[in-house]
């Protein structure tokens, strides 16, 4: 059964990208454009790993992704954030929260499958979310 990603972005054209690439390589994709459109799929779709964004309406992706972490059937959910944040505090507080990893805009699409594959295959991740105390 193919690994199935969940894309959460409100840009709609980063998603088809997204869901184009990852689909080449096999990916069964689920898509939503806005935080909390992003944990409902969570729950009903069950994604193997989410592609997060971190500027969207309703809900941000740094709130989606304590959500998730706060969940016991979601807090070991590999996440990885994609967003237009890149300052030092911006990357920090996502992996602060638990991201497995972070990746700025603009990216490479090839790079971001890359990713998702290390991601299912295990290489890294401990098994578990990583949060890091302040």
């Amino acid at each position: 059964m193919p690994l199935k990603v969940l894309v959460c972005d409100d840009e709609r054209h980063i998603v088809r990208l997204i869901q184009v690439n990852l689909e080449r390589q096999g990916y069964t994709v689920v898509t939503a454009f806005d935080g909390k459109e992003g944990l409902e799929k969570v729950r009903s779709e069950k994604p193997d790993l989410v592609v997060l964004d971190v500027m969207m309406p309703y809900m941000d992706g740094f709130e989606v992704l304590k959500s998730l972490r706060r969940e016991p059937e979601t807090e070991s959910l590999p996440v990885i954030m994609l967003t237009a944040k890149a300052q030092d505090k911006d990357v920090f507080e996502g992996y602060h929260y638990g991201a497995d990893m972070y990746l700025t805009k603009p990216f490479n699409p090839s790079e971001l499958v890359t990713f998702v594959k290390r991601i299912a295959q295990g290489g890294s991740s401990d098994g578990g979310p990583k949060r890091y105390d302040l």
